[in-house]
């Protein structure tokens, strides 16, 4: 696949992106989302600590599932009550590509290890089983977790890049992959790789917040187009 994707399979980072606009919680719902987010933290900070490329091979796997359960399950809808889905199948669809090209991106860097490729298994396939249910229940409560993971996303993203500024993580030439998808420069390095997935997380985020913002509004998300070509 490196070096022969089409200029559809590509994507473009917005580095102008706002990486600190946070949605502060206020509903029993937004605070629930919140802090569970913040538990799942701890025992990811515990057990990869600063080893934020293999931290970034878990992230990914689990940051890649919500886009594809709620366009999945979209979609099922679409189909069974005859309806568009405003764009939003695409658009959930296209994170969850997104994210996958994240992790693909990292396997070239980080490289794990095989206990933390199981616990990669393990992890994927519970939070799927669980947003996958989470997402039929609530789907308002389940695009916020979504908003939230992203602003995890963006600040170990943003601690990524400090500790390749001090020096403690060689900032290597960037994986062919990545330079093909997001069409970087070819001297790229693995931080000018990071900072364009920092500023992706950041688009998810919005979007993602975006999402249950409507369904609060007591809406469904085809009432509201779809930020299509966000990226």
């Amino acid at each position: 696949m490196v070096g022969d994707l089409q200029p559809w399979e590509t994507y473009t980072a917005d580095l102008s992106i706002d990486l600190k606009k946070h949605h502060v919680p206020k509903t029993f719902l937004d605070k629930f989302a919140f802090w569970t987010v913040k538990s799942l933290r701890i025992p990811v900070d515990l057990f990869f600590q600063r080893r934020y490329g293999c931290r970034a091979v878990m992230l990914e796997t689990v940051a890649a599932v919500p886009g594809m359960v709620g366009g999945m399950l979209l979609h099922c809808k679409s189909l069974r009550k005859f309806q568009h889905s405003g764009g939003w199948i695409k658009a959930l669809l296209e994170e969850a590509e997104n994210e996958r090209m994240h992790l693909m991106t990292f396997m070239e860097v980080a490289k794990p290890k095989w206990y933390e490729r199981a616990l990669v298994f393990t992890v994927q396939g519970v939070f799927f089983n669980a947003y996958f249910l989470l997402y039929i229940l609530s789907p308002k409560l389940a695009h916020r977790v979504t908003g939230y993971l992203e602003e995890e996303a963006i600040h170990s993203y943003t601690e990524f890049l400090k500790e390749l500024d001090k020096g403690n993580i060689p900032n290597v030439p960037a994986p062919a992959i990545a330079i093909d998808y997001w069409r970087l420069p070819k001297d790229s390095t693995l931080r000018d790789v990071v900072v364009v997935i920092r500023a992706d997380e950041a688009h998810h985020r919005d979007v993602n917040h975006f999402a249950s913002d409507i369904h609060y509004q007591g809406k469904e998300l085809r009432e509201a187009a779809a930020p299509l070509g966000y990226h």
